[in-house]
């Protein structure tokens, strides 16, 4: 059940809960490797945080660790039905995904999310959040939290006013219009 979480740091962080839920979820297995902080190990779900065009595996990407290859120092993922092959000192952009933020979930969707929401994250307690980590679930959505928290993140919570030249660069400026006139005359 991946977890979704906009914040990768404190106690309900999608950082402490992947070592939480690997713990759970996978607590014996008959052999790991640790690497840039991260243990891997055969049935891990992972996630790919950067592009690689030579594996063919994009940042979002989801897999499975199916085994370990301690003789080839390497760890082998299965995505979409193809072998990965990552080499022992490059699995620094390799991240477990049994949580995950919403930032990084976006355009996917789970059979079932968990969703923290708390107010110690006050600065991500904002509606437009709230509703992409909702509809990341496709059969079941759980909050599990405070209600203030929720609350919060209804009414708005931290959503801030952008403020850009989007307005300006669309209609154009004055001294522009000017200019584009001189042309059709």
């Amino acid at each position: 059940m991946p977890a979704s979480r906009r914040s990768r740091r404190g106690s309900l962080g999608s950082r402490t809960l992947n070592h939480e839920l690997q713990r759970v979820l996978n607590p014996n297995p008959p052999t790991s490797i640790e690497r840039f902080g991260w243990r891997f190990a055969p049935g891990d779900r992972v996630m790919e945080t950067q592009n690689d065009y030579d594996r063919d595996v994009f940042n979002g990407d989801l897999g499975m660790v199916t085994r370990i290859d301690q003789e080839e120092g390497a760890v082998i993922v299965t995505f979409e039905g193809r072998e990965v092959i990552y080499p022992f000192g490059e699995l620094d952009t390799l991240v477990p995904a049994f949580a995950t933020t919403i930032h990084k979930s976006q355009g996917s969707e789970y059979p079932a999310v968990v969703i923290p929401i708390v107010t110690q994250h006050f600065t991500m307690l904002a509606r437009n959040l709230l509703y992409t980590a909702v509809t990341r679930g496709k059969q079941l959505v759980v909050l599990i939290g405070q209600r203030k928290a929720i609350g919060m993140a209804v009414r708005g919570g931290a959503s801030k006013r952008r403020w850009t030249k989007l307005r300006e660069w669309l209609e154009g400026s004055p001294v522009q219009q000017e200019q584009a006139s001189a042309f059709v005359h």
